[in-house]
């Protein structure tokens, strides 16, 4: 018995020991990629710092200026002191705590905190996606399944397809008659399509064994789509989902820029009529961050749906 277990037990050995070197490579290269990151980004900040930094230009000659103009202007002697209009990383970093120190306060219609403007933009996100997801993964099923369907309703798609989203967003004032509804409404319309197509792909592109093996069991098309074709296009729909989602949260900016109100388009819109460049900065970078958290969520549950063929 010693014999046997002795190749097995130095298969295994080999088979651990080839796990930690390709962990450690992944964590080797993850290191890396941080340290070159980190690097570009001290390397941008500086410069910026560089580029924003106050400029001294020569007095004109002959000028003559007021005692109250020059004390402005300058410090003294026959060189003023130019300030870029830009914010420096250091402003942008106080405005960074300013506001997320306070991200919650409420004094008026026009001035809420940016934790309230995110809140609205969130909640019309969600509700639009999760509006089109009812809509749009059921109907892709029946076009994935039903080549009739698809020739059908394939048409109308292509054409609805193309359309911005924002431009919708007249009609749904006019006929809704309310703003926030409205940015709810477009959110519906963009997200729609990505998940429609994605989903009608998948499910027309289940692999044909599957469906020969239900068959075989005489397996009830309501248990078939659920137990079947569902977990077998899941990553497809997800992939549709991913685009959603991030077309969403682009148009969802855009849409409150336009309608006002709240949320962080209205949020950066309203601090560029303040011309408080800082904030505006702080908006974009904001809105960066929160769309990348929203796609890395729904790519955590993408691959924990994926399989290997």
């Amino acid at each position: 018995m010693r014999l046997n277990q002795e190749p097995i037990s130095n298969l295994s050995q080999l088979f651990l020991k080839g796990n930690q070197r390709s962990v450690m490579k992944k964590a080797s290269l993850r290191l890396k990629a941080t340290v070159l990151s980190l690097l570009v980004l001290f390397f941008l900040l500086l410069l910026w710092q560089i580029e924003t930094l106050p400029k001294s230009a020569p007095k004109p000659v002959g000028a003559t200026t007021s005692s109250e103009y020059a004390d402005l202007m300058s410090s003294g002697g026959g060189e003023s002191t130019q300030k870029s209009g830009f914010p420096t990383p250091t402003q942008l970093g106080q405005t960074i705590y300013k506001q997320l120190s306070h991200p919650f306060y409420d004094n008026g219609p026009n001035d809420k905190g940016i934790g309230i403007q995110l809140a609205y933009s969130l909640a019309r996100v969600g509700l639009g996606f999760l509006l089109a997801t009812l809509v749009a993964v059921p109907f892709g099923f029946l076009i994935g399944m039903s080549p009739l369907a698809y020739q059908t309703f394939n048409p109308f798609i292509q054409i609805l397809k193309p359309i911005s989203p924002l431009a919708w967003m007249p009609i749904a004032l006019y006929t809704i008659k309310d703003s926030s509804i409205s940015g709810i409404f477009v959110i519906f319309i963009c997200s729609l399509w990505p998940m429609l197509l994605n989903t009608a792909f998948g499910v027309a592109n289940v692999r044909k064994e599957l469906l020969n093996v239900a068959k075989t069991l005489e397996v009830s098309p309501l248990r078939k789509a659920f137990l079947v074709i569902l977990p077998a296009a899941a990553p497809t729909i997800l992939t549709g989902m991913r685009i959603s989602m991030g077309i969403a949260w682009l148009v969802i900016v855009a849409a409150e820029m336009l309608v006002g109100g709240t949320g962080v388009g209205y949020f950066l819109w309203n601090e560029w009529n303040n011309l408080s460049l800082s904030s505006v900065i702080f908006a974009i970078l904001l809105i960066g961050v929160v769309g990348m958290l929203l796609d890395t969520l729904i790519g955590r549950i993408q691959k924990a749906v994926s399989y290997a063929d």
